[in-house]
């Protein structure tokens, strides 16, 4: 089984107990890591059996990839944020993305009828901001909370927009699993899956040891901050609110006819 997750310290922080054998399972796992836009690109063509991609994506893969109900990274209180080197409308600017897939993205969309997006890794933004190169920049990851280090200023703060809008928790990632998996395999792999959360909130100290080689030169004091943030009660297991959460924002995309509202298919246990 092929499973894929992002180059962040949450995601390796939630998987640490499943890559390093403390979780056991009779899956034989193959390991990749990528950028979130590659691997929603990735994703299309159906070229890995389980891995992390965007909300925002999986309206377009669903009939490839099922949401499993553990691995999600769920916002609750914090989210993406616009930034730029002073305070601006973001109206009619140009603001780097990190990739037309992404959740943030489709947020952004909804927020903010006008805007110009210039498609870019995710950490590439902040310098592309610091250059004059775009306008603001649309920050995900760790830079949600570093940008001030870079003297740049919050323009906009997704998060509050949406929890103004639904008062819910906000949906950015899922862990997807391929529909042709036989289902005992998708069941098996849960529960892995969840053990492995569930381990590395019990053992912080050992997950964030790990977890740390992808911190981009960042602290641990941040980046445990940061792991913590995204890897929460909503991670072990999706409540009936961030189920919520997930319908409410695709019936806001297709209302504002950015894509059809796709079927929500969750695999709990």
């Amino acid at each position: 089984m092929i499973i894929a997750h992002t180059p962040d310290a949450d995601d390796a922080f939630m998987f640490y107990g499943l890559l390093t054998g403390k979780i056991a399972t009779n899956l034989k796992i193959t390991h990749i890591v990528e950028d979130i836009e590659t691997l929603n690109r990735k994703a299309f063509q159906g070229e890995i059996d389980v891995t992390a991609i965007s909300a925002h994506a999986y309206a377009f893969l669903h009939p490839k990839y099922r949401i499993l109900s553990a691995g999600a990274s769920i916002g609750d209180g914090y989210g993406p944020v616009v930034v730029a080197r002073s305070g601006m409308d973001v109206k009619g600017k140009r603001i780097a993305v990190p990739g037309k897939y992404t959740t943030a993205n489709l947020l952004l969309k909804l927020a903010v009828d006008d805007f110009q997006p210039v498609e870019m890794q995710f950490d590439e933004i902040i310098p592309a901001v610091q250059r004059g190169q775009v306008d603001a920049g649309l920050v995900i990851h760790e830079a949600q909370i570093t940008y001030p280090q870079h003297g740049l200023e919050k323009v906009l703060d997704l998060w509050d927009w949406w929890h103004k809008k639904t008062e819910l928790p906000l949906p950015l990632g899922i862990n997807a699993i391929k529909r042709n998996v036989p289902e005992a395999a998708q069941r098996e792999f849960l529960v892995a899956l969840r053990d492995s959360v569930q381990y590395a909130l019990d053992h912080v100290e050992e997950a964030m040891q790990y977890a740390m080689k992808y911190s981009r030169g960042a602290d641990k004091e941040l980046v445990t901050k940061f792991a913590l943030m995204y890897v929460n009660k909503y991670t072990y297991e999706m409540t009936e609110e961030v189920v919520k959460a997930f319908d409410m924002l695709y019936r806001m995309a297709g209302r504002k006819g950015l894509f059809a509202k796709p079927p929500l298919d969750i695999l709990f246990l």
